[in-house]
């Protein structure tokens, strides 16, 4: 038992170490917040290892996929935190999956089982019995498969969106608490102003640029510009006339370490309020591509920035209007706005599973709408078939068998995340992965 323990210890500091290793020299007081954040839980353990994960995915059998469905566009980290709220370029408040950074081809089950992972590690969290996460997990993958079918039925992948007028519970809580926010507001928390001009406030996480530097972004920031889509670019009279710009730092999880910068612009007109905060951050190479390299998608994309944003496109439908990329040096970054109507799906409020189950089916459907949406009607053409389609025919006749493995499946990783959190924590401590403790 000792030597099985000592070997997936050493695989977990070699899988992060190889993953991490480029972005821990560059900054290595970065990672070790990260890691500090990863050794809190096994939930916050799962989210920073997507890494380890895929590798796992990639050497166990696959009984599901066939060749179409093997290669479909998927979310890449699809866990239950990565949803939340934006406001669509109609200006309509959606609630939606959420950041796009790991998002490349690959098994179309492998987003649902990193979503049912995540559900029995937050339901672990919460005392769940194991009975009511097998429940909540095949709840959500039925809701999955039922909106799959409808979309097979008709041809309307691209309206679905889950809004105000219907959604219920805790989804239709966030949308309520982001339509109360208030651009002012943000502003308010990240800016001042002075001599009757707004400027970024100089606060912890953010950096003043030096002249080279303030130069570099300017330049990529005039490039950005001409990626927003016409339809979607305002008049360049008023709007985009930069007013300041700041480095910041102070992530997450997910995005340790990466170089990023916020750009006060112009917003429509002078007023004060109106401003609108862009950031621009490094896009970073999805976990998912170190298992499963695909050859035609590197070729597409110019750089990771480039990649994050026509996925966006792709799976989202209804994306930010102000998304798009530039590049600083050889490095691409993602732009896209900060935006006041962002609120996330608040599972603190959630302590019972039959107030779970609602939200779970809300899930479903959304990650239904971001497979079926980006296939061979997509701008970009990397699937030349109908994902709808492709899915729901390894469903036919099989959907029970294949919903019931896929949570064995799912729950049997969750504890395999909780044994490996132990076993990362033990091996962060004695810094055997890569960055001192000290």
């Amino acid at each position: 038992m000792a030597s099985k323990q000592q070997a997936r210890s050493q695989r977990i500091v070699d899988v992060l170490g190889d993953a991490f290793a480029d972005l821990m020299t560059a900054d290595p007081t970065a990672f070790r917040r990260k890691f500090r954040k990863m050794a809190a839980d096994p939930f916050a353990f799962y989210r920073g290892s997507a890494c380890l994960f895929y590798a796992d995915l990639d050497e166990a059998d696959d009984v599901v996929n066939d060749k179409r469905t093997s290669r479909v566009w998927i979310h890449g980290d699809l866990h239950a935190e990565n949803f939340g709220t934006y406001m669509n370029a109609d200006g309509v408040l959606v609630f939606d999956v959420n950041d796009f950074d790991e998002a490349y081809l690959g098994p179309f089950t492998w987003d649902l089982l990193r979503l049912v992972s995540s559900l029995a590690l937050l339901g672990r969290q919460k005392a769940f019995p194991d009975e009511s996460l097998r429940e909540l997990a095949t709840g959500y993958l039925n809701s999955y498969a039922d909106q799959v079918e409808h979309y097979v039925r008709g041809d309307d992948d691209e309206e679905f969106a889950l809004r105000l007028d219907n959604t219920h519970g805790a989804v239709h809580a966030a949308l309520l608490s982001a339509r109360a926010s208030s651009r002012t507001a943000l502003l308010g928390g990240i800016t001042n102003v002075v001599d009757n001009e707004r400027h970024f406030s100089d606060v912890p996480g953010t950096r003043r640029l030096d002249h080279d530097e303030q130069y570099r972004v300017m330049g990529a920031f005039e490039a950005y510009l001409d990626t927003v889509p016409d339809d979607k670019r305002h008049d360049r009279t008023l709007f985009y006339t930069v007013k300041d710009v700041v480095a910041r730092s102070g992530f997450g999880i997910g995005s340790a370490g990466l170089p990023a910068y916020n750009v006060l612009i112009e917003g429509p007109n002078q007023a004060l309020e109106n401003d609108v905060v862009l950031a621009m951050k490094q896009g970073q190479v999805p976990a998912l591509s170190r298992v499963r390299n695909d050859p035609a998608a590197n070729d597409y994309f110019h750089h990771e920035g480039h990649r994050t944003v026509v996925s966006q496109r792709a799976l989202q439908v209804h994306s930010d209007p102000f998304l798009g990329w530039c590049t600083i040096g050889e490095t691409g970054f993602v732009v896209d706005e900060l935006s006041p109507y962002e609120a996330d799906l608040d599972w603190g409020a959630i302590s019972e599973p039959e107030e779970v189950a609602p939200v779970l089916a809300d899930l479903g459907s959304a990650t239904a709408k971001i497979h079926c949406a980006a296939d061979q009607d997509s701008d970009e053409e990397l699937i030349a078939f109908q994902t709808e389609k492709a899915i729901a025919n390894v469903l036919q006749g099989r959907r029970d068998e294949t919903i019931a493995h896929l949570v064995d499946q799912g729950l049997a990783y969750a504890e395999q995340v909780r044994a490996d959190h132990q076993l990362f924590v033990d091996a962060f401590r004695e810094n055997r992965i890569g960055v001192s403790s000290t």
